[in-house]
């Protein structure tokens, strides 16, 4: 998965846990549960996840310079606002329940075995290359710029109760 794709999984699960309607945290809002929630995603994914500010600020429809402000706030809206972390524990537990639950890879082969035995095929004649990291492990997949779409769709598919991500070289 790609960093995006991670962060709007965490959004949703905010969204859902907190009961408010999908895709409302990159609302042009300032209610107070609204921002709340944001800033609770937002250190979850830069702490947790390791997911660019860029990224963050892109999916919140935000400046990234307010991911800096969230991330520096956090302790002290922690220790001292109950809206704040009584928000910030329901959205972190459910991401750590639903984190949890998913695999990482330990050996570089098996998960390249994984991937071939579930359909995601690597091409001779490549120009793009599909580094796949999963906890310590990094495998590359060769695919050419006319299938490297569907390689990922079949990727998605193949490592949808793993944790990983995708970049592409």
């Amino acid at each position: 998965m790609t960093e995006e794709t991670n962060f709007k999984a965490i959004c949703g699960i905010a969204t859902s846990v907190l009961g408010m309607p999908e895709g409302s945290l990159s609302l042009k809002t300032r209610k107070r549960p609204i921002q709340v929630a944001r800033a609770s995603v937002a250190y979850i994914a830069m702490n947790e996840n390791n997911i660019h500010r860029n990224i963050i600020a892109k999916v919140l429809n935000r400046d990234r310079a307010v991911t800096y402000h969230y991330e520096s706030m956090h302790k002290k809206l922690y220790a001292t606002c109950l809206v704040y972390r009584n928000t910030f524990n329901k959205i972190f537990l459910a991401y750590k329940n639903i984190n949890d639950a998913k695999d990482i890879f330990i050996d570089k082969d098996f998960m390249k075995k994984h991937l071939i035995k579930n359909g995601v095929k690597e091409t001779k004649n490549y120009n793009v290359i599909l580094e796949l990291t999963s906890g310590y492990v990094t495998c590359d997949i060769k695919t050419s710029y006319f299938d490297y779409s569907n390689q990922i769709e079949n990727i998605n598919i193949a490592l949808k109760d793993y944790h990983f991500t995708i970049k592409i070289i």
